[in-house]
């Protein structure tokens, strides 16, 4: 539990550099004489808070100088990438971490019968810190830094972060930290981060997948058992002033238009948050929201969503926009704003509350599948400090809303004069960049190994026994009285199912067909308009996709489990009725122009 929001204030950045240097071993990994190489690491951290407090350019040119010398005969002690390697020969996926606001979260994705030995290795990674290499990764940090700056997504969001949050560090820090910082980096102060955050009571394993519970915790005691717990500082959240009028900013970059509007929440345990949640949806779920219907369907707007980003201290409600070609940034931000005016006058369709709550359990029941995902619902009650029970009963919560709740929750937070608009336009920019210092290339000796990775290689793990499916039994095949082919597996995980068609045709045979299947949202039937036949698929908790590949076509319909029929039948009745609409097809044109035309303006394309 700790992210940006904990940083210190003159040394913004510093939790998202710990994390890097998580990855760089202890004194038992990645080390070949570490009462060496510890020396010259001090004499290292010394000097680096010697030019923290130096402002003349040449003496402190002079003193990093310095670091670069020590730096590179410190490296000949250390043994590079010794964690990468050891967690690489245990079969993982998806090694990496990240920061953010007030988390910061290191992944692995592991065999089950490698849990012992990842253990092994992980609580020798967090039981203490080394920062070697550190001047090294601090180039790699600067990179980062510059590209975001680069990013008009990153400028413009921390302009709007800055606007609500004018107190809090939601607002006032980000999760990269300041160039000045960067360049003035202390050792010292991320040790006291670490020694004061990374302490077994601030931190949680979380574990999904094939496991023995009660193994799994005499492993974790095994070699977790002996860390010890630390007072924690609690962190006491700055109280920031309503905001009453409406707070407009500018932002220019190369990259496409869009406006962002964004309104002030209270805390993810606030007794509103679930309301904002329904509220999100009501207005915008990507098939029968209020601006799916009237802004995205009619094409109003070129694209446009809603994002309630819940946080543990307060919360955001944003909607964004982009525009049409020729459109400006204020009339996306007037339709916009007349969606939300619709919710706080109650003008939506009483069947939209249930659907919206189908909607939501397609999405667990699919979510939790996942090992990732239910290890990430499990992370983030940890977090944010939730009760276990409060997030299991979220989907019960939800569906005791009335529209009357909905309604309320409008009223008094989504008000006419109590948000901030970010627009962001086309044109230049100036950002700052951090000049990377000059440092000499160091001479990794990568033949040797420490002595932990030695006994570490030297342990085994009990081999998986493979488990080949039988295909002629988990599969049934049957024929239709069309004579089609149906081959289909019994969904044991949850009420839900997914049925596809697989044609016989591509991209290759047919190369319209790729914007064909684009266009098809677009048309109605000789029964439901184009929106009409949106809410009849969202009211049964149904979803349908169309993508091809160079031989073949699918088509994907999938839902909750008791839709099913009712869902086959809709779908072949836009199949069979389908009509084309000339006047959706012009719009649906000009807005594959212009976002062909956006998608040129990103550097990252």
């Amino acid at each position: 539990k700790a992210g940006s929001k904990n940083d210190p204030s003159d040394a913004t950045g510093l939790a998202h550099y710990l994390e890097h240097m998580l990855f760089k071993g202890t004194s038992q990994i990645g080390s070949k004489d570490w009462d060496t190489e510890k020396e010259l690491l001090q004499q290292i951290s010394d000097t680096y808070e010697q030019r923290r407090t130096v402002t003349d350019d040449e003496e402190r040119k002079q003193l990093y100088a310095l670091i670069d010398s020590l730096s590179v005969e410190a490296a000949k002690y250390c043994i590079p990438n010794e964690y990468d390697k050891m967690i690489s020969s245990l079969g993982a996926k998806g090694t990496n971490a990240y920061t953010s606001l007030e988390r910061t979260v290191y992944t692995n994705d592991i065999p089950s019968n490698e849990l012992e030995r990842w253990l092994m290795v992980e609580s020798e990674r967090f039981s203490e810190l080394v920062l070697r290499l550190f001047h090294t990764e601090l180039e790699a940090v600067y990179e980062e830094f510059n590209i975001g700056q680069d990013s008009d997504y990153r400028t413009a969001n921390k302009v709007l972060m800055e606007a609500l949050f004018k107190k809090h560090s939601y607002g006032t820090q980000t999760t990269i930290g300041t160039g000045e910082h960067l360049k003035n980096p202390s050792m010292e102060k991320i040790h006291e981060f670490f020694n004061t955050y990374y302490v077994p009571n601030n931190m949680a394993i979380v574990l999904a997948g094939d496991i023995d519970p009660d193994r799994t915790v005499d492993l974790i005691t095994k070699y977790f058992g002996n860390f010890e717990s630390k007072e924690v500082p609690e962190f006491t959240p700055p109280q920031e002033d309503p905001i009453d009028s409406v707070e407009i900013y500018d932002v220019y970059g190369r990259d496409r238009e869009w406006v962002t509007i964004a309104f002030r929440l209270p805390g993810v345990n606030s007794e509103d948050i679930p309301a904002a949640q329904m509220t999100a949806n009501i207005l915008s779920n990507g098939s029968s929201g209020l601006m799916d219907l009237n802004l995205l369907k009619d094409q109003k707007i070129l694209s446009g969503w809603v994002y309630p980003g819940v946080y543990k201290d307060y919360s955001s409600f944003e909607l964004v926009g982009n525009p049409r070609e020729g459109q400006s940034l204020e009339e996306v931000r007037d339709l916009l704003l007349s969606e939300v005016q619709k919710v706080r006058n109650g003008e939506f369709e009483d069947w939209l509350l249930p659907a919206v709550m189908k909607a939501y359990k397609l999405q667990e029941y699919l979510s939790n599948q996942n090992n990732v995902s239910r290890s990430y619902y499990i992370s983030n009650a940890f977090i944010l400090e939730q009760d276990w029970q409060t997030v299991v009963d979220n989907i019960s919560k939800l569906s005791e809303l009335t529209k009357e709740n909905i309604v309320d929750f409008a009223n008094r937070y989504l008000k006419d004069n109590n948000y901030v608009v970010v627009n962001k336009f086309n044109g230049e920019s100036n950002p700052y960049k951090v000049e990377k210092p000059e440092i000499t290339e160091i001479d990794l000796n990568r033949s040797v190994e420490s002595e932990f990775m030695s006994k570490f290689n030297e342990t085994e793990a009990d081999r998986i026994e493979p488990q080949f499916i039988n295909y002629s039994e988990e599969v049934r095949v049957d024929s239709l009285t069309s004579g089609i082919e149906l081959s289909y597996v019994e969904n044991k995980l949850s009420p839900t199912f997914e049925l596809r068609y697989i044609l016989e045709m591509g991209f290759l045979n047919d190369k319209d067909i790729s914007l064909a299947t684009q266009y098809l949202e677009y048309i109605g039937t000789d029964e439901y308009s184009a929106s009409e036949l949106e809410q009849e698929f969202y009211k049964l908790g149904v979803k349908f996709g169309v993508y091809t590949s160079p031989d073949r076509l699918y088509v994907s319909l999938y839902g909750l489990e008791d839709s099913l029929e009712a869902g086959i039948r809709l779908f072949e009745h836009v199949i069979e009725k389908a009509q084309a609409d000339q006047s959706a097809y012009d719009k649906f044109v000009e807005g594959k122009l212009k976002k062909r035309k956006d998608a040129k303006l990103s550097k990252y394309r």
